[in-house]
């Protein structure tokens, strides 16, 4: 996917206006991780979702349980420059020019069906200069996002440094007790344990450090579907540093 770069402001396309005037700033867990709460992200989340339903959704990685659509470059666009300033304030020590990629995500795969690598906390990177954001853009019975920690190692999140370590205990975990049963994890047993948890009420967006632990709340008893109208969509985008 294209890498869309920080530059003078496009305004915002029909309908995608935002409206970040009060973000909530929080931490959680005895490492002291920031997460960033803005409720109401878009001023017409009905507009994301009206696109959503004609764009050709696919699977694009093994690791995610479900179908995924770039967003319109002119919308990632115009969100970069109107996120980066907020970005600088919440998460950067000093002035900072990003880069971003955002997509469409729908969680569509059974429970059953889900590969072992599924069934567990993930990271979307070992970077911990990049930042997430997850836009939640539906209404149905499944939840928002949980964070977690790797009970053998203690790790919450993981640097390149940590990843080899972490790696090696958590086969060795495996190894001891087994794949976690076909399902969505919710408390992260047996080998994690869940330390945080964010609703994921509709038009809510949170913004946090990729390099932690984290898995979406999903219900296992729920309906899955790839409708965008019906199924749990959200809008995921990455944020890092620009190279140059």
């Amino acid at each position: 996917m294209a890498i869309t770069r920080s530059s003078r402001a496009p305004t915002a396309p029909p309908g995608w206006a935002l409206a970040a005037d009060n973000p909530v700033i929080s931490h959680f867990s005895s490492q002291n991780h920031r997460i960033v709460a803005v409720d109401g992200l878009l001023a017409e989340p009905e507009q994301a979702i009206s696109q959503a339903v004609l764009q050709n959704f696919a699977r694009i990685t093994p690791q995610y349980p479900g179908v995924r659509a770039p967003l319109d470059p002119a919308v990632c666009a115009y969100l970069l420059e109107a996120l980066a300033p907020l970005l600088n304030q919440w998460f950067a020590q000093e002035p900072t020019r990003w880069e971003m990629q955002a997509w469409y995500s729908i969680v569509t795969t059974p429970p059953a069906a889900l590969a072992p690598i599924q069934r567990l906390p993930h990271v979307d990177g070992t970077d911990p200069h990049q930042i997430a954001m997850m836009l939640y853009l539906h209404r149905t019975g499944h939840g928002g996002t949980a964070f977690f920690r790797h009970r053998s190692t203690g790790l919450e999140s993981l640097t390149a440094e940590d990843y080899p370590h972490y790696a090696a205990a958590l086969q060795a975990d495996v190894a001891r007790t087994g794949l976690p049963p076909a399902a969505y994890t919710t408390d992260g047993a047996p080998h994690f344990e869940r330390i945080h948890a964010v609703p994921g009420d509709f038009n809510s967006a949170i913004f946090y450090r990729g390099n932690i632990l984290h898995s979406g709340v999903i219900d296992n008893a729920a309906p899955l579907v790839a409708d965008p109208r019906a199924g749990r969509l959200t809008i995921n985008a990455f944020f890092r540093p620009a190279a140059d």
